[in-house]
């Protein structure tokens, strides 16, 4: 049987600094664009004459049917607790936008 050679201390270090990068930059940077978006997707919402207070509801839905998540630490989507928490607190700029 072939066996394989075992890491140098320095690919250790590299594979650790890559998954500490992930973690640590890239993923928080991943979830503030996804908290960007639901607030520019709320406002074209309701600039299309859409009820922007209804994404609430359908995040609701969402969380109830969304089975196991990682932790959030480990997404790159927000919590779906802490999305619905954001919508609820912009629902009133949103409001400014929608004509009934």
């Amino acid at each position: 049987a072939l066996q394989e050679k075992p890491q140098e201390p320095h690919e250790l270090f590299l594979a650790a600094y890559g998954i500490g990068t992930s973690v640590g930059i890239l993923l928080p940077y991943s979830r503030q664009q996804e908290l960007e978006a639901d607030h520019i997707g709320l406002i074209l919402m309701a600039r299309a004459g859409y009820d922007p207070r209804t994404a609430v509801p359908f995040w609701q839905r969402m969380n109830n049917i969304g089975g196991s998540r990682p932790p959030e630490f480990l997404s790159t989507h927000p919590a779906t607790e802490k999305r619905i928490k954001d919508i609820q607190n912009e629902i009133p700029e949103a409001l400014k936008y929608y004509k009934h």
